[in-house]
């Protein structure tokens, strides 16, 4: 554990197949050697089975055999409540207590009625078991579904009003976007702490996926780092360590209350940047 109050922590993603799982495990076990404050693990879409299957599964080493805390993410669009009373029951048989509550990604199938919005499952949860930590995500750049950020701030407000622990942002790469959704959330009395997700980008493809997924704008000072180095592999990986390195120290001095850090299951990413990090967290 850090030795103060500013959090590190980092994510995982269940893999689709046996080697990818294996992999997983070896990913895992070397991010313990950073002693995290917790680690969360995704769900890849809004199927039951795979919240149980995979996420629970994963959930659970970290939790039990790593014995780090373990964050379970849980979308619920297309769950209802009785599937949802089954994963928490689930969760607390293996003592995992902590859950990003989300609505989950939309997609061409119906939603099911009982969780609409991510508010709703917080709300459902915390009545449900109150000893839960429910955390839920925030968009310092605007949810890509609002229509306006007035409409943003209300949605988010009222998550919070129902229960929520803690924040974690989607990942940005301009912390002057993050500071002034800090900002907006005071004036809203958006009080919760918010951890500050960032995602090192060390690839050309990763990049043409965060594109084409997230509406997230990418800065002139990025844009041309990308230009320069997209055809060097390892000058473009050095410089995507640099740039989330860059983002992690000035957050931390400004006082961020944690740093969320999206591995995408790569430990030697999170080992460079952790060299280079760990002592702002011990200061």
């Amino acid at each position: 554990m850090t030795s103060n109050s500013k959090i590190l922590s980092f994510e995982v993603f269940p893999p689709t197949t046996q080697i990818g799982s294996t992999n997983l495990v070896k990913t895992l076990d070397s991010l313990r050697t950073l002693s995290p404050d917790f680690i969360s693990v995704t769900c890849s879409n809004n199927n039951y089975d795979n919240i149980g299957d995979t996420t629970i599964k994963f959930a659970d080493y970290v939790n039990n055999t790593l014995d780090i805390p373990a964050v379970a993410h849980l979308p619920a669009a297309y769950l209802d409540k009785a599937q949802v009373i089954e994963i928490l029951e689930r969760l607390k048989d293996k003592q995992i207590k902590k859950i990003l509550a989300l609505r989950g990604d939309i997609s061409d199938e119906p939603m099911k009625d009982d969780f609409k919005f991510a508010s709703d499952l917080v709300k459902f949860i915390k009545d449900y078991d109150d000893s839960f930590e429910v955390l839920g995500a925030c968009y310092p750049d605007i949810h890509p579904e609002s229509v306006n950020r007035v409409s943003d701030f209300h949605y988010l407000k009222e998550k919070v009003d129902a229960g929520c622990d803690r924040l974690i942002t989607q990942l940005f790469f301009d912390n002057d976007s993050f500071y002034d959704f800090q900002e907006r959330c005071a004036i809203a009395e958006i009080n919760t702490p918010i951890f500050a997700g960032i995602m090192p980008v060390i690839n050309r493809n990763q990049i043409l996926r965060l594109l084409k997924n997230c509406n997230t704008p990418l800065p002139a000072k990025f844009i041309r780092i990308l230009e320069k180095y997209e055809h060097n592999l390892i000058a473009l990986r050095d410089a995507g360590i640099a740039y989330a390195i860059d983002q992690i120290v000035d957050l931390v001095t400004e006082d961020v209350a944690g740093i969320h850090l999206y591995t995408m299951n790569n430990a030697n990413t999170a080992h460079s940047i952790h060299a280079s990090i760990s002592s702002l967290f011990t200061f």
